[in-house]
């Protein structure tokens, strides 16, 4: 059985678990979908998204000292997007609405986000007639890990209004 339909079926045991879910998507951490169960979301555009989140997530986790990327969440008005890491070189991205028990959430989201990496590391390089996602995974090294995002952290810019610091400390008066 290819990656991508016991992927799909862990989706959909999830939606089971988690009721107020409106939609999943399990992708690659470039941006290609390996399963989806979102309907009415385009799930190319929602999974290349995900990636741009995940590399700015990376990169503010790396800035900040936090450690390696986990999970995120969103909260929109009309409810939540939450992005899990399942394994390194999955992501795992929820849609739930507004009236969702976050702590569920994260709990479901969390288990469902490990057995999805698990399911990736199992499948990649065994199954002769996988579809071009697990092709993708599959060229990934096996042992090493797979660094998320490229974006460079940038010295934020001195407003053009403050003067530059003088050397000394002090301003001359006016």
């Amino acid at each position: 059985m290819a990656v991508e339909s016991d992927v799909l079926d862990e989706l959909h045991r999830l939606r089971n678990r988690v009721p107020q879910l409106t939609g999943s998507l399990a992708a690659t951490v470039d941006g290609l979908v390996l399963a989806h169960d979102a309907p009415g979301t385009e799930p190319e555009g929602l999974a290349a998204l995900t990636a741009a989140a995940l590399g700015v997530a990376h990169r503010m986790a790396e800035a900040t000292a936090r450690g390696g990327f986990r999970e995120l969440l969103l909260r929109g008005a009309d409810g939540y997007v939450a992005t899990y890491a399942a394994g390194p070189a999955a992501v795992l991205t929820l849609l739930a609405d507004g009236r969702v028990n976050v702590g569920r959430l994260h709990l479901e989201g969390r288990r469902s986000g490990a057995r999805i990496g698990e399911l990736v590391a199992t499948h990649v390089g065994q199954d002769p007639g996988r579809p071009a996602a697990a092709e993708h995974l599959a060229t990934l090294p096996a042992d090493t890990e797979r660094r998320i995002g490229t974006l460079p952290v940038r010295t934020p810019q001195r407003p053009a209004h403050q003067p530059t610091p003088r050397a000394g400390g002090h301003r001359r008066p006016i």
